[in-house]
């Protein structure tokens, strides 16, 4: 075979087998998903978000400074007014350590904090959170629950959409209590105690 006609053959063939391996399997049917009975759960812990010293959990992505100076490589850069008082345009990226009690130092982990929240308001500090909550001991190792929603983080409380889960947690909807148990004004670490509760 000619390389020419190596080429036509390839050309033809491709389709085809691209077609096939990805064909999608779809079976219908009228039986529910095997769902067990739902119960309900209350977890409590506390996040830990660190933004200063060597090893911060928090970093930050990008802010409107950086687009507007063209700091930012992946930012459009925009023309607008500044936003002080919100930090509208900041986004940041977490890693941060759930814990079972408040002092990070001495309480156990439990698990970790895992996406990004990016403030979303113009006006005011209001957050936008996409987070994982993956748990890492006890009952629900190896589980995570996932969160999607607007943080108000200068409320002394604020309610949060829990959207899904995996492991024990499939299936789960419910909510996200958060108080800020602490914070440093000058670093902007904090430590808020979370309890949510869940069907699944």
């Amino acid at each position: 075979m000619t390389p020419t006609q190596s080429t036509w053959l390839f050309f033809f063939a491709f389709p085809y087998i691209f077609h096939t391996s990805n064909s999608l399997n779809i079976t219908q049917t009228s039986q529910p998903f095997p769902i067990k009975h739902q119960k309900q759960t209350h977890l409590h812990f506390f996040f830990h978000d660190i933004l200063s010293g060597r090893n911060p959990t928090t970093v930050k992505v990008t802010d409107f400074h950086d687009i507007l100076s063209g700091r930012s490589p992946t930012a459009v850069k925009v023309v607008g007014q500044d936003y002080p008082n919100s930090g509208f345009g900041t986004v940041m990226m977490a890693d941060d350590p759930l814990t079972d009690g408040p002092d990070r130092s001495s309480s156990k982990l439990i698990g970790r904090a895992q996406g990004l929240y990016a403030c979303a308001a113009q006006q005011e500090v209001g957050l936008l959170m996409v987070m994982n909550f993956v748990f890492l001991e006890g009952e629900f190792n190896g589980s995570a629950l996932s969160v999607l929603g607007r943080n108000m983080a200068l409320q002394a409380v604020r309610e949060m959409p829990i959207v899904g889960g995996t492991g024990a947690f499939r299936f789960a909807t419910g909510y996200a209590l958060a108080k800020t148990h602490w914070m440093d004004a000058a670093t902007g670490d904090a430590t808020v105690e979370y309890d949510v509760f869940l069907m699944h």
